[in-house]
């Protein structure tokens, strides 16, 4: 069995490149959330040549919309959605420097592409965890989109927050295996 690979962010594109599909990884640092509309509103600024809310370049986006956190908690549950939703908007994304996305299940053609292209990497978090993977978030910063509630998008600080590169730079891809 390999072992785990720890990272720290921001992605480099050096550390993207060693990166296999099918590593399981522990990343340290921060990752942003953002859903559905926030993606929308990021590649609508993208697009107009506005102000984005956080540097895209290096970061990590995380397919996700916490609920709300019980009394003395961080962050309630937070699991991955569904990333086919995202993917329209992924391309524009990645070509702003987004370095890597976690999220669950299978890509389009196009944003395999785009991973490629951009030497990006698709991590897939377990779906059904989100009470454990809250467990790996140490702080939530508000960062854009208030009124997209839940689906605001957030700084989150990780520990050992566990992934498995499910989609390489280099296309490797475990659902094609």
């Amino acid at each position: 069995m390999k072992k785990e690979k720890r990272l720290d962010t921001p992605l480099t594109e050096e550390v993207r490149r060693n990166l296999k599909a099918g590593d399981r990884v522990l990343i340290n640092g921060f990752i942003y959330t953002a859903r559905d509309m926030a993606h929308k509103r990021l590649v609508e600024a993208i697009k107009k040549e506005g102000k984005l809310p956080f540097d895209l370049r290096n970061q990590i986006i995380y397919y996700t919309g916490p609920t709300p956190a019980r009394e003395g908690e961080i962050i309630g549950s937070c699991g991955p959605t569904t990333s086919l939703r995202m993917d329209k908007y992924t391309p524009i994304l990645l070509g702003a420097g987004l370095g890597g996305i976690i999220g669950k299940g299978q890509r389009s053609a196009d944003v395999i592409s785009a991973l490629r292209k951009y030497k990006s990497v698709y991590f897939a978090a377990i779906g059904g965890a989100g009470a454990l993977l809250s467990q790996k978030v140490k702080s939530k910063k508000f960062v854009a989109y208030k009124d997209l509630e839940c689906e605001a998008i957030y700084r989150l600080k990780v520990e050992n927050f566990p992934v498995i590169v499910a989609i390489d730079t280099y296309g490797g891809n475990i659902y094609k295996r």
